[in-house]
């Protein structure tokens, strides 16, 4: 396959020209290393899906690393209606994400998310799965900019947030770094 410009969507090595990254991964790296909570913030076509997308794979080399790679792109407003739908819909999107790597994982949470009605069970069920994982687990979650002005959403990242304060105290399991990418994120992590 010939290579070819890209200005629709992720760029693929493979397929796409691209410019050299590689100084802006090892400094995203950094940031995970030191267990950073973070936003990629720039407009549309700034390549940020790209960047998650290439992180993704350089980590996935990496056996240290579990990457959980997930977009808010298309998810519908039905999901914000109730903690319980949300809390449910962000796990079946893990478990897409995780099916790829890890098949007991992904059945790990297909057969919890149902019991799951509230963040705070959410919270303790991050928890649970982080028990479950010997490896240090990178939350990537694209398009978070779809769901920024939802308070349900809002609730959810200060969850997130608690949880990553709360493990720097020693008193929770979570992921090692989060990061959010979205145009239009005004989120302080």
């Amino acid at each position: 396959m010939k290579k070819k410009f890209n200005v629709t969507g992720t760029c693929i090595p493979e397929k796409h020209y691209m410019i050299d990254i590689k100084n802006k991964l090892n400094k995203i790296v950094e940031f995970i290393d030191n267990e950073e909570y973070f936003v990629i913030n720039r407009p549309r076509q700034y390549g940020k899906t790209t960047t998650l997308y290439m992180l993704e794979r350089n980590l996935a080399n990496n056996e240290e690393y579990l990457v959980i790679f997930i977009s808010f792109e298309g998810i519908g407003d039905l999901v914000f209606e109730s903690e319980e739908r949300f809390s449910k819909a962000f796990l079946g999107i893990v478990e897409d994400s995780l099916r790829f790597q890890s098949e007991s994982l992904a059945d790990f949470l297909e057969g919890e998310k149902e019991k799951i009605k509230s963040l705070e069970e959410l919270s303790r069920l991050i928890t649970k799965l982080m028990k479950n994982i010997d490896k240090k687990v990178i939350l990537l979650i694209d398009e978070v900019d779809k769901s920024s002005n939802n308070q349900l959403f809002l609730s959810f990242l200060g969850m997130l947030r608690n949880k990553f304060l709360l493990r720097n105290m020693g008193k929770d399991i979570t992921f090692q770094s989060v990061i959010l990418a979205g145009a239009k994120v005004n989120i302080k992590m």
